[in-house]
């Protein structure tokens, strides 16, 4: 069983982030439990339900497909984040690692778990609709600057495939 909840979401203005109460788990194992920023990774937590990923905390904004999925409140993914591979086993079934990653691009993987890949869209298709409502009419500026754009694209991928399944 897969379970994402996302809650008490805020901007902080200064910052330009945006951060929420944050709790992953995945069977019995709680992976996360506590506030976070979640748009600074949300592109690549939205792109993991699609494509396989690898995580790179110290890319470029632009290679927004290679970030935490979840980062420090201060929205910095150097600072400290939660990092995840994403194998795609098949159309059923993914495969979802926590890894820590080392700054010379290799990581060492914490846990492993296999997830129902339907389970793991629709809450994924779920979290990204909710962020597409929250920041509706804000003055919101993220550091990378198409966060809106690419997340509207690929809640737009997620539901068509949820559809199709």
């Amino acid at each position: 069983m897969f379970d994402l909840s996302v809650t008490g979401w805020s901007l902080d203005k200064d910052l330009q982030i945006i951060q929420a109460d944050v709790r992953l788990a995945v069977e019995d194992s709680v992976i996360i439990e506590e506030p976070l920023c979640v748009d600074v990774g949300l592109p690549a937590f939205l792109y993991s339900a699609l494509n396989d990923t690898e995580p790179n905390r110290f890319a470029p904004a632009d290679q927004w497909e290679r970030m935490p999925f979840f980062v420090c409140g201060c929205g910095d993914p150097e600072c400290r984040g939660f990092s995840f591979t994403v194998s795609h086993l098949n159309d059923e079934q993914l495969e979802l690692k926590l890894v820590e990653e080392r700054s010379n691009g290799t990581y060492r993987e914490l846990e492993s778990h296999i997830v129902r890949a339907a389970e793991y869209r629709g809450q994924l298709l779920e979290l990204g609709q909710t962020y597409l409502q929250f920041v509706q009419g804000l003055d919101y500026r993220p550091y990378f600057a198409d966060t809106v754009k690419v997340v509207t694209g690929l809640v737009d991928q997620l539901q068509e495939q949820v559809r199709r399944v």
